[in-house]
């Protein structure tokens, strides 16, 4: 169990579990369009094992007691994900209805449950037919996005708790554009310099779009790591700067300030678009919160390698089953920072876990998690307005290119038989948050 009070956050904080579509739905039917991953992952070499997510935990037609377990663990919010194609198959004009009735029934179920719907419209699914016209290396992908956005908005808009645009940009962009290691799978620096910006002109058009059709409470969820340097040696501080500059300041700087970091803009001068200072308004538009999702730090030393602006280096702490170092220190430094340096908006913990090998009993999670949360605790103490934590994940899920090999679940799913057990650290989740003293 944890060695924390749920009163030690205040009545008004919330806590939630995240999910994605893709990782969890299944369901490849009723007239769902393809995404990019299921092509990706349909192409030997891309994924361990050749996984995919067609079938996945099958949470189309199991939300009902998915949402039970949200409920039982005495959770106030569910953070998931809309699947573009399942919503609009070809990513422009027709609308599937049979998607918008899965999603009527699914948001309506949160909604009986005394459940928040905290939306994402966005977490890495694009309609491939979108990437056959470019997807986010095309500009275009700001109107299309906004078109999305807009059929949300009208269609579930009043329901939702809260709505954010897009999942992790820098996954979206640098990742599978730069290192190749999600899907569309590029390693090219023209193509992740415009999917880069790209990225956040359509979080900003989507941005518009919502206020267009008064659905409230908007924001964004980046993915950040505390980027520390290998040693103290001058070098291997620059290098952890620009480091600090890719994964962080890129995304930090743009929303937030409508700035990129001079460290990319000249590194990346003759891939980025032509005038694309000219959208950092749009880029920047006013939100209404700010996700974090936080894992592990980044450490960094001078490349000696001159194609390669700096090296990351592995660390001495304790690891995750995927290799992540566990370092609940750098989410209270990053929550602090982010309040300090860049905004004053409530931010939220919008996903934070860890995967560990198979088994009901977790504890090493557990007190992952306790240590984490005493973070969010630490962060508030300093200042920083942190007003929710969401675990990743409800469910052991389809970790993209890791395949089913890994499990970050608060649920142990038997993706043979569907069967859901609930972990050690769901039941320390249970305790918590049942706990009235």
């Amino acid at each position: 169990m944890f060695s924390i009070d749920r009163k030690d956050f205040g009545p008004d904080f919330t806590f939630g579990v995240a999910t994605a579509a893709y990782q969890i739905e299944g369901g490849q039917r009723d007239g769902r369009g393809q995404s990019i991953w299921d092509t990706f992952s349909a192409t030997p070499g891309n994924v361990k094992n050749g996984d995919t997510g067609r079938d996945a935990c099958n949470h189309y037609e199991l939300w009902p007691q998915d949402l039970d377990l949200i409920r039982d663990g005495g959770f106030d919010a569910y953070r998931f994900s809309f699947a573009w194609p399942r919503l609009m198959p070809e990513g422009t004009g027709a609308v599937n209805q049979a998607g918008l009735d899965f999603y009527d029934r699914l948001i309506d179920g949160m909604l009986e449950r005394g459940l928040k719907p905290y939306a994402t419209l966005y977490h890495w699914d694009l309609p491939s037919t979108l990437q056959d016209r470019g997807g986010w290396m095309n500009r275009d992908i700001a109107s299309w996005f906004a078109d999305y956005a807009t059929l949300v908005g009208e269609r579930f808009g009043d329901r939702l708790a809260a709505t954010a645009t897009i999942n992790e940009p820098w996954c979206v962009a640098f990742l599978s554009h730069y290192l190749g290691i999600h899907a569309p799978g590029y390693r090219d620096m023209r193509a992740a310099a415009r999917a880069m910006h790209h990225v956040l002109f359509a979080h900003g058009t989507a941005i518009d779009a919502l206020r267009a059709t008064s659905t409230k409470n908007l924001g964004i969820v980046l993915n950040l790591e505390k980027s520390e340097p290998a040693t103290d040696s001058e070098a291997d501080q620059a290098a952890c700067n620009f480091g600090d500059a890719v994964f962080n300041r890129w995304y930090l700087g743009g929303v937030l300030k409508g700035q990129y970091p001079s460290e990319l803009t000249e590194w990346l001068a003759p891939y980025l678009p032509a005038n694309y200072q000219d959208d950092m308004d749009v880029v920047s538009r006013p939100l209404d919160w700010l996700g974090i999702n936080y894992y592990t730090r980044g450490l960094y030393k001078a490349s000696s390698d001159p194609s390669r602006p700096v090296e990351q280096v592995k660390g001495n702490l304790e690891l995750t089953d995927i290799g992540w170092e566990i370092y609940h220190k750098g989410l209270s430094d990053l929550l602090v920072r982010v309040s300090n340096e860049y905004t004053k908006i409530p931010l939220y913990v919008t996903e934070n876990g860890m995967a560990e090998v198979e088994g009901d009993d977790d504890p090493r999670r557990v007190k992952y998690y306790d240590e984490h949360l005493r973070a969010v605790l630490a962060a508030r103490a300093a200042g920083a307005d942190v007003r929710g934590y969401f675990a990743w994940s409800l469910l052991d899920n389809y970790e993209w290119a890791e395949g089913y090999d890994k499990r970050f679940g608060l649920v142990h799913v038997d993706y043979q038989t569907q069967k859901r057990t609930p972990k050690a650290s769901y039941r320390s989740f249970q305790g918590l948050l049942h706990n009235t003293r």
